[in-house]
């Protein structure tokens, strides 16, 4: 599930560079979290300290923020910005390789050259976080290359997420992985993971192995909530939230 927050394409291109930062601070324990990508909420109880909010989004005082980015795809009202790098975007006889399920276009991962210069967009959008006062950054669709007709392969993905890690990093920022269950993101770098609907696709254990404690876990159904917070709820974070995440809409916890 992606926040849908209407951005200005001009905005996109307005980005603060940040020098290098001092290592960030780990993520923090014995708290709970917050999901907002479909707009902010201020009305969280005290006991959450986490909150993850689309990099268009003001953090929220006080908490450790998560800043949402969609690192390797599109979202559908950035169109307008994608076109001005056409080259950018995965194409298949001419057209953008689209994830149908958002109306999200596939970045086109294949070579160093694109990858570089993805890395420099993205980049820029993850140094916005840091200066926008973000503690964290999650980047999204680290899978489109399981939608990607087989244009892409696993190794371009995490050739270039070693990429965004090592700039969120550097915007002393720590860096999240957002799905790939069963890939060990630790290995390029990410330093924590958020597990969207494990519980329900059954895939919680295959995060747990490769980030013990270090999980953030969100679920949509009663039944997979009442499952994680069961096997995982003492150990990680676990919100319910409606499948649109709208800010007065569904928030509890284990």
């Amino acid at each position: 599930m992606r926040g849908r927050l209407l951005v200005a394409a001009a905005a996109l291109i307005m980005v603060p560079t940040v020098p290098a930062a001092a290592a960030p601070d780990p993520l923090p324990v014995d708290t709970d979290m917050d999901y907002q990508l479909g707009g902010p909420w201020d009305g969280v109880p005290d006991e959450v300290g986490i909150v993850v909010r689309d990099r268009r989004a003001k953090p929220l005082a006080g908490r450790h923020n998560v800043c949402y980015v969609n690192g390797f795809q599109t979202q559908p009202d950035e169109k307008r910005f994608w076109r001005k790098h056409w080259r950018l975007v995965l194409k298949k006889d001419g057209r953008p390789v689209t994830d149908e399920a958002w109306g999200e276009w596939l970045l086109d991962l294949r070579t160093p050259s694109k990858r570089r210069a993805l890395a420099r967009v993205v980049g820029r959008w993850t140094e916005r976080c840091a200066a926008d006062g973000f503690d964290s950054v999650e980047y999204d669709n680290l899978d489109s290359f399981t939608r990607s007709r087989q244009l892409l392969e696993r190794r371009h993905a995490t050739a270039f997420a070693r990429l965004l890690v090592r700039r969120a990093h550097r915007a002393g920022l720590l860096a999240a992985q957002k799905n790939l269950a069963g890939f060990d993101g630790t290995t390029i770098g990410f330093d924590f993971a958020i597990a969207e609907e494990c519980g329900q696709w059954r895939e919680c254990g295959r995060y747990a192995a490769s980030y013990g404690d270090q999980v953030l876990a969100v679920e949509y159904r009663n039944r997979a909530f009442r499952r994680t917070c069961k096997r995982y709820g003492d150990q990680w974070p676990v919100v319910r939230r409606d499948r649109n995440l709208t800010p007065k809409g569904v928030h509890r916890w284990c």
